[in-house]
């Protein structure tokens, strides 16, 4: 219980240093009040994502909370394990406060985009298509490590595998919006993972 208390203080020092910045970049998104059609995702995809996603959320609040209140979905990793969940946590904190910061307004819950939707290529973009979908699947690593908890790694690979799906139609969406912008982007960059050299213009 005493190495719980530890991580959960952890959890808690990385959650305060990124919720302010999410919450602030969300809220600003929000400003022009337009409406997003999130049917657009596919009914399935619709359904699903958002409560896999709050409900790997919540059973992380819960630990961090009270390590006590998740003590059911525990599992025995080696405390090493789990110190090594911390230390992917730390720089997946810094990616996705960077990401909210090079998206700005442009951020998005739903494969639509707003009418006034920017192409964003810098910053992490530069290196990846997709860093928020990276920095969620470097969190759920952490997350899953350093709380060694089985609930919180299920929910959370679920939506993260929702999101991984979701990715064919968002990327159609951009194409759509974008057109040769965006193409040329996608052949000269990953869509998860860095590009060691660029792909003919034609993917």
């Amino acid at each position: 219980m005493a190495d719980d208390q530890t991580f959960r203080l952890i959890l808690a020092l990385g959650m305060a240093a990124f919720l302010p910045v999410a919450i602030y970049h969300r809220v600003r998104s929000q400003a022009s009040r337009e409406t997003l059609d999130r049917r657009q995702e596919g009914l399935f995809v619709l359904l699903t994502l958002r409560p896999l996603g709050l409900a790997a959320m919540g059973g992380l609040v819960a630990f961090v909370l009270n390590p006590a209140w998740m003590a059911w979905a525990s599992l025995p990793l080696p405390v090493a394990v789990r110190w090594a969940g911390v230390a992917v946590g730390v720089p997946t904190v810094a990616l996705g406060i960077w990401t909210f910061r090079s998206l700005g307004r442009n951020i998005t819950d739903t494969v639509v985009t707003r009418r006034e939707h920017t192409l964003v290529t810098g910053g992490p973009y530069r290196f990846v298509r997709h860093p928020f979908y990276v920095t969620t699947a470097l969190a759920l690593v952490a997350n899953a490590l350093t709380t060694a908890n089985w609930f919180i790694a299920v929910t959370g690979a679920a939506a993260l595998a929702l999101m991984v799906i979701r990715t064919t139609t968002e990327e159609a969406k951009l194409v759509e919006r974008f057109g040769d912008d965006y193409r040329r982007y996608m052949a000269r960059t990953g869509r998860f993972f860095p590009r060691l050299r660029s792909a003919p213009e034609t993917e």
